[in-house]
């Protein structure tokens, strides 16, 4: 009887981003008065995004629901998956619970932020469980392209959910060991309700090769370049890479150079905790580099992914204040470009070739994500009754959906979702029951969520089209023009050129203005509209251009 209780409980399933991009990985786990958080990262934006720095998830369900919420549960230490947590925690403040080097890494956000007194953080160890509410969720070791990342077991009352986070199966990682499979199996064995898992290189078939390939490719390039410089560009998460970079380095003679805030932070973390291993009199500081010759230099940088204001775009531009980029100097782009960058990696390659610098991009970057025969693996051993493709746009998890069918899980057991939805899911079935707020919030220097679409809309217009501003003095009660209509003009037209159109215009102006004093309109809001209206109708038979109008009307008593 008690397992019939037991069978007829749900849970909900709600993830607040993560489901229709690469990115802003965020979701809830709720059962009755206790939530989870897996996860609360963040996303960069789109070329449409005007000004933006940053966006984080919408958490609007969180804190309409604070007494249940538990804490944040984090897989890994990459922004698209802590990134927001500085932000997110200003409102939704409850503890976080990570491996050793994810809250290191976390510490020093909120550190950053002055938030570091303000939250609760724990250090769960692999093979650990915490007990939040109504779950237990046990941390298991995965791989990934930064040391100390999980899976999640999440015991609930409606049965076990395993979440991948994200993952590749390494057997022979530069750091730790590899990933515990042997766990999953036994989570499988037990049976498991639901499978939550990673499906950003779904679309790859075969196997993702072990990150120590990489090494090898780094001493081949060593070995070539013995007489010259060498740059290498990567993410300044994948401690790894700097690892076999370090490696190569000490076997060749060379002193290493760290350049870039975020990869100074994060090794200065890393070795502090002692996931890197650095030979005493390796690493020097850039102002030292003078007193080597080139060929006992590598240096260890950001921008492999073409961003303007990383170190490698600034020497590519040379405007870096420190290294100038010289003919003959090795660049390794240590990374693949991420779905949207490619041209401005393109054109980091094409200003340091002009620069005579040797560019190499093919074969010295592996993913930290799995392919499609590793994710089948994790499905022959978990054998979820239901398959939930996260982490991806719906490609992604339409083809990963696919593959779940492939082996084994019944058609109408996979959920793809987007993010907001609320999946009602226990042993007896899955319906989507609900929608919550789930859009993402802009960060705009220090101002978050202060710019929305209007805003946004009005920037896309000013960059399309430029801005005119009408200026008028009125008299007070008479209505009487005392001066203008002048008008001024930020990237509309170069007005030097175009004195005769700037004149038409004014004539425009003042026609509509004479049309609504002589039929005594007195409300200053009909007359800009009036303004705004003719002027605007003109410019566009004129030009076929509509700038942004802004008519102002000063007062003069």
């Amino acid at each position: 009887m008690k397992q019939k209780i037991k069978n007829s409980e749900r849970i909900k399933i709600i993830p607040l981003g993560g489901l229709d991009q690469i990115g802003m990985n965020i979701t809830a786990i709720e059962y009755e008065d206790s939530i989870i958080v897996i996860d609360c990262g963040l996303s960069f934006p789109d070329d449409d995004m005007l000004g933006i720095d940053l966006v984080i998830p919408d958490v609007t369900y969180l804190k309409e629901n604070i007494d249940k919420v538990k804490g944040f549960v984090i897989t890994h230490g990459h922004e698209d998956h802590i990134g927001a947590i500085p932000y997110v925690l200003k409102e939704v403040n409850v503890p976080i619970y990570a491996t050793k080097l994810t809250i290191g890494i976390i510490d020093g956000k909120l550190k950053e932020h002055n938030m570091l007194n303000l939250v609760k953080r724990k250090i769960v160890r692999y093979g650990q469980s915490i007990n939040l509410g109504c779950f237990r969720i046990e941390f298991i070791r995965t791989n990934h392209s930064i040391v100390d990342a999980a899976a999640l077991a999440i015991f609930t009352p409606a049965g076990v959910l395993v979440h991948t986070g994200d993952f590749k199966i390494d057997y022979t990682p530069v750091f730790g060991d590899a990933i515990d499979l042997t766990r999953f199996g036994e989570l499988g064995k037990k049976g498991v309700l639901a499978l939550m898992c990673d499906s950003t290189n779904v679309l790859r078939p075969g196997f993702t090769m072990s990150e120590k390939t990489i090494g090898r490719t780094f001493d081949h390039i060593f070995a070539e370049n013995t007489e010259n410089r060498i740059i290498i560009a990567t993410f300044a998460s994948n401690v790894d890479r700097v690892q076999q970079i370090i490696n190569s380095a000490y076997k060749y003679g060379r002193k290493v150079i760290v350049e870039g805030r975020s990869m100074v932070n994060i090794i200065n973390i890393a070795s502090e905790l002692g996931y890197i291993k650095i030979p005493e009199n390796t690493l020097i500081d850039i102002d030292m580099m003078k007193n080597y010759a080139d060929k006992q230099i590598v240096l260890v940088t950001t921008g492999s992914q073409g961003e303007s204001m990383a170190a490698l775009s600034r020497m590519a531009a040379s405007i870096h204040k420190k290294v100038t980029i010289k003919p003959g100097d090795a660049v390794i782009l240590s990374s693949s470009p991420i779905p949207g960058n490619e041209k401005a990696v393109a054109r980091v390659i094409n200003e340091l070739s002009m620069k005579g610098a040797n560019v190499i991009h093919e074969d010295t970057h592996v993913s930290g994500h799995a392919c499609q025969e590793e994710i089948k693996l994790i499905y022959s051993l978990v054998k979820p009754k239901y398959a939930i493709p996260v982490h991806g746009e719906y490609r992604h998890l339409k083809v990963h959906g696919e593959l779940a069918q492939s082996m084994g899980v019944p058609k109408e057991n996979v959920v793809i979702m987007e993010s907001g939805d609320v999946l009602s899911i226990g042993e007896e079935g899955t319906d989507i029951i609900d929608r919550v707020p789930a859009g993402g919030v802009l960060v705009d220097g220090l101002g978050v969520g202060d710019v929305g679409n209007i805003v946004l809309r009005d920037r896309q217009n000013l960059a399309e089209n430029g801005i005119l501003i009408v200026v008028m003095t009125l008299e007070k009660y008479s209505n009487t023009l005392l001066s203008g209509p002048d008008i001024v003009t930020r990237g509309f037209v170069y007005v030097r050129e175009s004195e005769n159109l700037i004149e038409e215009a004014k004539g425009v102006v003042s026609e509509a203005l004479e049309e609504c004093l002589s039929h005594r309109v007195s409300d200053w809001g009909k007359i800009k509209m009036v303004v705004k209206d003719s002027l605007s109708e003109y410019l566009w038979k004129k030009m076929k251009r509509s700038p942004m109008i802004l008519p102002i009307i000063m007062e003069v008593s």
